[in-house]
């Protein structure tokens, strides 16, 4: 229980902080991620071309 508290309150602080979990926490796509937004890897030069996630990069 004082875990689901404390969690909770990081959670919270990062809100108000303006802080975007998910995308402070990905630094890469992978291919599905790219490919379920629309997109398709581009191998050349490992980014994800077209959809959701245009340009970003691909591990």
């Amino acid at each position: 229980m004082r875990i689901r508290r404390i969690l909770a309150a990081v959670i919270a602080a990062a809100a108000l902080a303006g802080i975007g979990l998910p995308s402070a926490a990905a630094a890469s796509l992978t291919r599905g991620e790219c490919e379920q937004g629309g997109g398709t890897v581009d191998w050349a030069n490992n980014t994800c071309s077209g959809g959701e996630f245009d340009g970003q990069m691909v591990d």
